[in-house]
């Protein structure tokens, strides 16, 4: 709810008292106040004019714009947006504000990036640019230097940060609580200004040498007071150098003047955009459901990876906001330099991946490779030039650098950067054997009311390439199937049976449907506001048996969730337990589904730092103080009792996984079981939510791990991926990452999806199917897309394994082909009988599963993995990279084998 607040708006023809005098201007008085140096001057071609443009968009808003920019006593002309085409339409404009434009068009966008080259500054609030084209959001981004991530759930605390470059008068006007949205920086030199008082400290103002973005409403009555919005804008003219020429000085009406060059340009009306193209707080109301978040969302504090903490296109380093404008820090200047190194080492990998794949060599090595009778004619391909750009910037940046030409240097990286994502290679297919799932949420699943509708949804996702998909079947203890278990169906879904059908039409295109279950989150209040149900209903089964929750230490049901709060099922208790395998059981006995994936198996997050715990229940106390005479709500962090207790929920969880494992395999051997997961800290994640998915990976629980590592942009993406390289994480289970879809641009999930094929892992989930957009879609279809079947990890690991050696020696042969793979012939010839000799033992395993021939292909895997850096060792000098890609590539081959021993020759 949006708290009122009574704000007086100044009449037409009266100024504040602060502006009264019509002899004292507002930068008179900020004169006396302030070291005129802070008023940066401007080019001359300029003559200070300042512009708001009015769109379709805001019209409904302008009242309210108008009598703030009214109360500001500036002078103002207004560009109609239907009559602002061309770069001249802006002539002698020094400041443009755009106050909550939703639509610019790609001319436009055009106009702004050539008139913003020459001197031009930008104001913008709101979801500016929101209702563009794809291509013009992306371009506005990188104009902007940020853009509106999305809408604050509540009323949230804005609030200056200590180090912005904002001259900062009125600052106890620029603080306030109000209805807004996050900004999501996009620039090497991106500064946030203000923040929101919420968990993560999201941006709330960002700065850009040539922008100002606000993050919320601008203007509009009951968003932000009169004071708030005028306090903000004018510290952002300010420090774009508003003169004493463009005094800020009372006017008696406003002064709707048209902006000089711009006359009314003949146009058609603008489109009406479909109802499914419209952002989510603009949709109406009768939409059933859109989640925005992960299966098993983040829940942020400070001491937690925020998913939204990183952007794209941004080098992730703390002294990004702390440098000077316009002078890189060598803290920054080391972190550009790896995170474009990094990107040309990926794109490398990517290109050789897709020549080598589509050039028709063969995967069996010959000595003789490297003999120029044997070179076949190459064609070169785009990227290439792309790589050597690239590569020749980088070289230029660091050279600029240390020449002291800070601004040129950045300009030569962001070029180089943009560069590799215009050229990636998506042209052609490079997928190889893996797991390509991909999560289908309950939202879009309730839009589809019929098998025609959930048909279309499943053809795009065969389209795209995926073979696995985790149908969201029980969430919040709603079922989307009529049940004889759990009290209700999903009131959404009632009257077909989503979950048959779903089978059925992933079978018929190759797939298969894992059913994606809630396991101990039993209420969710974000369901309860779309069911219209009251915020704190415990769902249908805990309000039936409320014995079968857990609360913290003051009774409460629900967690502290970052939006929707959920309330948890006890783990120890018997009755749930038995309810929750009934429920699996009736899923594995009565559809057939080719998997089930655990989600929220765990307790709710805690902090026993501030004493914020969770799992006192009746049965779980009486459990506990039977073991150790003392009743643990009684205890807390550092009791030395406490550890104990914090063993005792953890093994309350994986008792569960265990019992549960073992009752579903036995009714159904070849159910693939997963669990989607945390990558946090091991301990930390113990002691926080109980959750010890390592043990389950060794036990052979799980088939599957799927890690929630969600992020917007590579470089902390990777950092998120850290447990795939973790050797002591046991090899009987699949680990594979996922990847957020949400607010990530189309080139990013590209290049995390090739970070994730370089990496040592069988695959990859997406989250989610409402975030597959088309053009995504169409990219995947391209590089997705196999020219046969491909076998799957989970379900064959043997044939996998030797599918994916058989690309990488193709990638080995394409090099040697081409004479880029050069080694001493001894070497070579050793390396070369090696490489058959075990190509040819993992294709005899793949064929004829026994002990033997798995004993056998995997100590020659073994020995060959010792053996590979040697004969690597002097392309390793230029190629360090992709020599470590291969590495982990052979280590995936080790992790499938190990499976392979537990599934196939049990």
């Amino acid at each position: 709810m949006v708290l009122e607040k009574k704000t007086v708006i100044p009449k037409p023809r009266t100024s504040p008292n602060w502006l009264r005098s019509s002899s004292t201007t507002l930068l008179t008085v900020l004169g006396c106040l302030l070291p005129f140096s802070w008023f940066v001057p401007v080019a001359e071609a300029f003559t200070g004019r300042v512009a708001v443009v009015k769109s379709r968009e805001n019209s409904h808003q302008w009242p309210s714009i108008r009598n703030r920019l009214m109360a500001t006593g500036m002078r103002y002309c207004v560009i109609e947006a239907e009559n602002w085409e061309t770069e001249q339409n802006l002539a002698d404009i020094r400041v443009l504000f755009l106050p909550n434009v939703e639509r610019i068009t790609g001319i436009q966008a055009a106009a702004l990036e050539s008139w913003i080259e020459q001197g031009g500054r930008v104001i913008i609030s709101g979801p500016t640019g929101n209702l563009s084209e794809s291509e013009v959001k992306k371009q506005l981004r990188s104009l902007f230097g940020a853009y509106w991530g999305y809408a604050n759930s509540a009323p949230s605390t804005l609030k200056v940060t200590d180090k912005t470059e904002l001259p900062l008068f009125n600052r106890t006007r620029l603080n306030s609580t109000l209805l807004g949205g996050v900004i999501i920086p996009t620039a090497i030199n991106s500064q946030t200004a203000a923040v929101w008082l919420t968990q993560g400290r999201p941006p709330a103002v960002v700065l850009t040498e040539d922008s100002t973005f606000f993050g919320w409403r601008w203007g509009v009555d009951g968003v932000s007071s009169v004071e708030l919005d005028i306090s903000w804008l004018e510290n952002a003219l300010s420090r774009f150098g508003v003169t004493r020429n463009n005094q800020l000085s009372i006017v008696g009406s406003e002064p709707i003047i048209p902006c000089p060059n711009s006359a009314p340009i003949p146009r058609e009306p603008f489109p009406i955009l479909p109802p499914e193209l419209v952002p989510s707080q603009e949709k109406p109301s009768l939409t059933p459901f859109k989640p925005t978040l992960p299966p098993d969302q983040f829940e942020l504090s400070p001491e937690l990876p925020n998913p939204d903490s990183s952007v794209p296109y941004r080098t992730q380093t703390q002294t990004v906001s702390q440098a000077v404008p316009g002078e890189l820090s060598p803290q920054q200047v080391e972190s550009m330099t790896q995170e474009l190194k990094s990107l040309i080492d990926r794109f490398e990998m990517t290109l050789l991946a897709a020549e080598a794949a589509n050039s028709g060599v063969e995967s069996s090595l010959h000595k003789d490779s490297q003999a120029s009778e044997k070179r076949p004619p190459t064609v070169r391909h785009s990227g290439y030039w792309a790589l050597n750009d690239a590569k020749q910037g980088l070289q230029e940046f660091q050279q600029l650098v240390s020449q002291g030409q800070h601004e040129q240097a950045r300009q030569s990286w962001l070029k180089a950067r943009r560069t590799l994502w215009d050229q990636y290679p998506t042209d052609r297919p490079l997928s190889q054997a893996e797991v390509r799932a991909i999560w289908l949420d309950r939202g879009t699943l309730v839009k589809a009311k019929s098998e025609a509708d959930l048909a279309k949804i499943f053809d795009q996702m065969a389209q795209a390439g995926i073979n696995t998909v985790f149908l969201e079947t029980l969430n919040a203890s709603y079922p989307i199937y009529p049940s004889r278990v759990a009290p209700e169906q999903n009131p959404l879904t009632v009257g077909w049976d989503p979950l048959k059908v779903a089978i059925k039409l992933a079978h018929e295109r190759n797939m298969e449907l894992h059913a994606w279950v809630w396991i101990f989150a039993a209420a969710n209040q974000g369901h309860n506001q779309v069911l219209e149900q009251p915020k704190d209903y415990l769902g249908p089964v805990l309000s039936r048996n409320l014995d079968w929750g857990i609360t913290d230490k003051d009774g409460n049901y629900f967690d502290r969730g970052i939006q929707f709060k959920k309330a948890f099922l006890d783990p120890s208790n018997p009755e749930v337990r038995q309810y929750l395998l009934a429920i699996l059981d009736e899923i594995a006995t009565n559809y057939e589904v080719d998997g089930i994936q655990f989600d929220y198996i765990r307790y709710p997050f805690q902090d026993p730092k501030i004493n914020q715990t969770f799992g006192y229940s009746k049965t779980s106390r009486a459990l506990f103080k039977d073991m150790t005479g003392v009743d643990p709500i009684e205890i807390s962090p550092g009791h030395p009792l406490w550890n104990q207790w914090t063993g005792f929920r953890i093994h309350q969880v994986d008792s569960f996984v265990a019992t549960a494992s073992a009752k579903l395999k036995q009714k159904r051997p070849d159910l693939i079981l997963s669990a989607s997961v945390f990558p946090i800290e091991k301990q930390e994640r113990l002691f926080r939510l109980q959750q010890h998915w390592e043990d389950w990976m060794r036990q052979g629980w799980m088939d599957m791990i799927v890690l929630m590592t969600y992020a917007l942009d590579t470089d902390n993406f990777e950092q998120r991926i850290q447990p795939l390289s973790d050797n002591s994480l046991s090899k009987s289970s699949l680990i594979i990452p996922g990847l957020r879809l949400l607010k990530v641009p189309d080139a990013v999930t590209v290049d995390q999806l090739q970070l994730v094929r370089n990496t040592s892992t069988s695959g990859f989930a997406l989250f989610a199917a409402e975030n597959l957009t088309p053009d995504l879609q169409r990219i995947f279809n391209r590089i997705q897309t196999p020219k046969e079947s491909q076998p799957l990890p989970y379900r064959q690991p043997f044939k996998t394994a030797t599918s994916r050696y058989q690309s990488l020696q193709k990638e080995w042969n394409f090099l040697l082909t081409n004479q880029k793979l050069l080694m001493e012939d001894s070497n070579l010839k050793v390396w070369s009988h090696q490489s058959n000799e075990l190509g040819n033992l993992l294709t005899q395993l793949a064929n004829e599963p026994s002990s033997a021939n798995l004993v056998a292909a995997k100590a020659k895997l073994s020995q060959f993995q010792r053996q590979f850096p040697k004969w690597m060792e002097q392309y390793k000098n230029h190629h360090s990279y992709q020599v470590q890609v291969w590495l982990n590539h052979l280590d995936t081959l080790d992790k499938l084998l190990t499976y392979g021993e537990r599934v196939v020759l049990k």
